[in-house]
């Protein structure tokens, strides 16, 4: 049987954490900026967890146990 690829975008995207979450980066931080506040764009700065509705999704592309 052949191996099952990674999706090469989610593995760009997204990164297993010690405990076994996925982190990821915050949405809409990368352009048009300047009508979104400071406050605003200081807090997408940080990461966050993808959801428990989505991880299922994720961690096929990134081939990883169910």
């Amino acid at each position: 049987m052949p191996k099952v690829k990674t999706n090469s975008s989610a593995k760009k995207r997204f990164k297993l954490t010690g405990t076994g979450k996925i982190a990821r980066k915050s949405a809409f931080k990368s352009h048009i900026l300047t009508k979104k506040t400071t406050k605003q764009k200081r807090n997408l700065t940080h990461k966050t967890y993808v959801s428990d509705a989505d991880l299922g999704n994720v961690k096929r592309m990134l081939t990883i146990g169910k």
